[in-house]
């Protein structure tokens, strides 16, 4: 009887905490009204708490058909960048960024030893061979992190009740202007909330092909 009672009260524990969680859907359109990939979304509640434990990891970016191979990544302080050549043409990768330099020269086949992230930031990366390859390591401690598909959206579930800063990130925004930041507040009952973002972004960079540095 008291094992009839426990389970009773912990399911009903269980649907309370559930009933307290919500859901967020972040809806991003460029200015044609087209859904915006790459975009990196993040959520900071505003009665910041302490962050939650983060097991560091071991992420591959590869180089396949002169194409960095994811073009956005996400990292947490402390994880690991590797760069695999999987093309038959040699890649010089290097990048400049505050929050980590580094430079590789890969002959096909090779891979970087891991390369530890150990600051936030954004890190673009580049190859000195070939200009139309880029990508962006994006390093954030934020509690919520997830990109966009190409879909154009993100969905967050089961966030606990309260005020959040929503922010967003797309490397085709203007560099002169600051990640773009909304205000939302999440309630704990119902459908998952929507809130959209209006991107005004640049041309992809990645269309502009160089053929005079393809084969080196």
């Amino acid at each position: 009887m008291r094992t009839a009672h426990w389970l009773t009260f912990a399911m009903a524990l269980a649907l309370a905490v559930t009933a307290r969680a919500g859901g967020l859907k972040v809806r991003l359109l460029d200015q044609h009204g087209k859904p915006v990939p790459d975009a990196v979304v993040t959520l900071l509640p505003q009665n910041a708490g302490p962050a939650p434990a983060h097991v560091s990891a071991v992420k591959v970016i590869d180089q396949k058909n002169l194409t960095f191979i994811p073009y956005i990544e996400i990292f947490r302080p402390g994880d690991s960048v590797v760069f695999r050549n999987s093309d038959d043409t040699r890649h010089h990768v290097y990048s400049f960024s505050p929050a980590k330099a580094f430079e590789f020269v890969l002959a096909p086949g090779e891979r970087s030893a891991p390369l530890i992230l150990d600051k936030t930031g954004v890190i673009a990366v580049g190859c000195n061979i070939h200009d139309q390859m880029i990508a962006y390591l994006y390093v954030s401690g934020a509690p919520w992190i997830a990109h966009s598909g190409t879909d154009g959206s993100v969905k967050f579930d089961d966030l606990p009740a309260g005020a959040y800063t929503v922010r967003v990130w797309q490397p085709r925004l203007r560099p002169s202007e600051p990640d773009l930041a909304q205000s939302v507040t999440v309630v704990g009952t119902g459908p998952a909330q929507t809130l959209k973002f209006d991107l005004s972004l640049l041309p992809d960079p990645r269309l502009q092909f160089d053929r005079e540095h393809t084969s080196y």
